[in-house]
């Protein structure tokens, strides 16, 4: 789909009806959907209205397929996942790449594809990134992996494979995924379960697990199951249903985590070494035919670690980013998270690690958001998970 110049912002949200009616016309064919872009110099923002105080919503580029991951660059650009298999890269003014050489082949199937990209921590010499996606295996069989890759004006080179989920199987949903680096040289990247639930208490296996590796996917010596004839040495934190928002909190240091509840039971957690976080043997939700958890218990069980927030409804929790460092702006001291299935972006006020208000935005929009970045600029970016997805700039309320 190609969009004309930019419009004014009363147009917007019939430009987004009509994006919507045209997907469902798109063939399946990633190629046959070539993105758009809206000048960041020239698009008319859109005002909108936050609690504290009115916002401007600012399209950068439109018609990418199912975008799932962000990254931003520091030239200003960013790097955007496509779940079909596709990493493009987009400029400061919006203008949209071909797809980018080298990427490995995913499994594109159910929830499966190209999930998160983040830049390396010595990313301005070494240039190299990471990708997280559903890795094929033989048949019908994939597993979450992670491959480290350098990249070029038009493609990747040095790809290589530093993690794979193990063992693979036969399921399409739940592969997670996202990464995030500590300041100590550490890559922590989260999985789902694959549905299959008694998988996340398995120590022998990897799924329903957040990993810990080393930059080169190589195991820290310090890992809480080291040396554990039982358990792989890639665990950090186990009972995860499917993760899909990670971050590090910038003023502690820790990392917090989200996670996808079944119907209801949605959470946060601040992961630790070798604790256990329940699932599915405890949950604040119910299964979708409406009858409890096979499995569950109820809500707690001695040696099972709660939740540090949770919601009674899901709201379909994705990516996740901290708003902090910005004294001058309303939102300091925030947490963003993308919802899917309420269509829109959470902001939660934050007293130190204590949650002190709550707040919705874009919801008229109706939008899946997939992942949040902050900027060094105090701007927010969102990625929308359509057949037609957006990415936006948001410009916050003064203080």
């Amino acid at each position: 789909m190609s969009l004309a110049a930019p419009r004014r912002a009363l147009f917007l949200p019939l430009l987004l009806c009509l994006a919507a009616l045209a997907a469902c016309n798109k063939s399946a064919d990633p190629a046959a959907a070539a993105p758009s872009a809206r000048s960041a110099a020239n698009a008319s923002p859109r005002p909108m209205d936050s609690q504290a105080g009115p916002i401007q919503v600012r399209e950068l580029a439109t018609g990418l397929r199912h975008p799932w991951g962000l990254a931003l660059l520091p030239d200003g650009g960013f790097l955007v996942t496509e779940r079909v298999g596709s990493l493009r890269r987009i400029g400061a003014e919006g203008n949209v790449s071909a797809p980018l050489a080298g990427v490995p082949a995913v499994y594109a199937r159910g929830q499966g594809g190209l999930l998160d990209v983040v830049l390396a921590p010595d990313f301005a010499q070494s240039r190299r990134i990471y990708l997280s996606y559903a890795e094929p295996g033989e048949g019908v069989l994939a597993g979450t992996a992670v491959a480290s890759a350098v990249l070029g004006d038009a493609g990747l080179s040095e790809v290589k494979v530093i993690y794979r989920q193990i063992p693979k199987v036969d399921t399409e949903n739940h592969f997670g995924s996202r990464l995030a680096f500590d300041a100590q040289g550490h890559l922590f990247v989260s999985q789902g379960e694959r549905t299959l639930r008694p998988m996340a208490q398995e120590l022998d296996k990897l799924q329903g697990k957040l990993v810990r590796l080393n930059l080169d996917g190589s195991i820290p010596a310090d890992n809480p199951f080291v040396g554990d004839d039982g358990a792989r040495p890639e665990i950090w934190s186990y009972g995860h249903r499917n993760s899909q928002g990670l971050a590090i909190d910038p003023r502690s240091g820790k990392l917090w985590e989200t996670e996808h509840g079944p119907r209801g039971g949605d959470e946060i957690n601040l992961p630790q070494p070798g604790k256990n976080y329940g699932w599915p043997l405890i949950t604040y939700g119910i299964d979708y035919s409406g009858q409890p958890i096979a499995e569950s218990t109820g809500q707690r069980r001695e040696g099972l670690e709660q939740p540090h927030h949770y919601w009674p409804k899901s709201p379909g929790v994705s990516g996740l980013a901290f708003y902090t460092g910005h004294a001058g702006s309303a939102w300091n001291d925030s947490l963003f998270i993308g919802s899917l299935a309420e269509r829109n972006l959470i902001r939660l006020s934050l007293d130190g690690e204590r949650i002190s208000g709550e707040e919705r935005l874009l919801g008229d929009l109706g939008q899946r958001v997939r992942d949040v970045r902050v900027g060094a600029d105090g701007k927010v970016y969102v990625l929308t998970d359509e057949e037609q997805g957006q990415l936006l700039q948001i410009e916050p309320p003064k203080a």
